[in-house]
């Protein structure tokens, strides 16, 4: 047991460690695309870069349902757990780079962005409470549900994009098709690292008797959210806020969609259907954050200095306890 437990753990630090650093070549390759093709900030955060850094839990999540057997908790786990750090990531950013300073360079279409997060993060833990049975060709009614309303919200968002020509800047002199090449090579390193992430930590939960909800939602949420800190950092440093915040928030939409993903590839029902108490509370937990956020970032120019520290670090404390409830709750 102890040998199986050391190899698990080091196959575990290892893929972890090539997610970490594949994710942040993503978010790295990702901006340059952004410069090179002369994409909006916004734009290229909902979308290039929140995929981008979520392939990582595109890739574990698929994985953790091929199991034998499948292990739905820690999916479920490592997508609402991601939603939830997502937004710790956000206030602990923008609490380091000044608060309401930061929360000022976002543009106030952003809202729209948040909205759709929030709707779908809503709507994966109101599914998974309800427990709709209807599939078509295995995948649910309900996870068809989630991407569905994560196209027409992005479409909301596209249309609703500022009409600033602001651009990254770009500093880099690599080729476009080489810029996509590298894009493509790092994006295979996540996938093929996260199928060894999930069997690892399905390994550990398996041996240590860890429940795999609470696994997924403190421990693999962690590590396949490292890009998205890498990523937001990068643009609080060059000032592009609004390239983090929807990197985030487009993640978060983006994540409800692996529920989908996942269905594709379980044959034991509806992954959604397998949601535990400790999913609803990381998921409802996500949510509650999301709303502050929403508040802080429409109200960023009348909030005062003191009220924009003082709501971040209401962030802050509702993540940590809604992170130890989810992992009293763990099964």
């Amino acid at each position: 047991m102890g040998g199986d437990l050391f190899v698990a753990i080091l196959v575990f630090l290892v893929s972890a460690s090539v997610v970490v650093f594949c994710g942040a070549k993503l978010a790295v390759y990702g901006d340059a695309l952004a410069s090179l093709t002369g994409w909006g900030r916004l734009f290229v955060g909902s979308l290039l870069i929140a995929f981008a850094t979520s392939l990582p839990e595109l890739s574990t999540n698929v994985s953790a349902v091929r199991l034998d057997p499948p292990n739905t908790a820690l999916a479920l786990g490592d997508v609402l757990g991601s939603n939830m750090l997502n937004m710790f990531i956000l206030a602990g950013v923008a609490l380091i780079f000044g608060g309401k300073r930061f929360l000022v360079q976002v543009a106030p279409e952003q809202r729209y962005l948040i909205m759709v997060a929030a709707a779908l993060t809503g709507l994966a833990v109101l599914f998974g409470s309800l427990k709709i049975g209807v599939s078509l060709w295995s995948v649910g009614l309900s996870s068809a549900a989630l991407l569905i309303v994560f196209v027409l919200g992005m479409w909301v968002v596209y249309k609703t994009k500022p009409g600033s020509s602001e651009y990254l800047d770009d500093d880099s002199q690599t080729s476009l098709g080489r810029t996509w090449l590298l894009f493509g090579l790092v994006s295979a390193g996540v996938v093929i690292s996260g199928f060894f992430l999930a069997w690892s930590a399905d390994e550990i939960a398996g041996i240590t008797g860890v429940a795999s909800s609470t696994l997924g939602i403190l421990l693999l949420s962690v590590v396949t959210s490292m890009p998205e800190v890498s990523a937001t950092v990068a643009a609080a440093r060059m000032g592009a806020a609004d390239l983090g915040v929807g990197g985030l928030f487009g993640s978060c939409g983006f994540n409800a969609t692996i529920l989908f993903y996942s269905d594709l590839f379980y044959r034991d029902g509806i992954v959604l259907n397998q949601a535990e108490p400790a999913h609803f509370m990381a998921g409802g937990s996500a949510l509650a954050l999301m709303l502050i956020a929403l508040v802080l970032i429409v109200g960023r120019i009348q909030i005062k200095p003191g009220v924009a520290m003082a709501g971040l670090g209401l962030m802050v404390g509702v993540y940590l306890i809604g992170a130890v409830f989810a992992a009293s709750l763990g099964e």
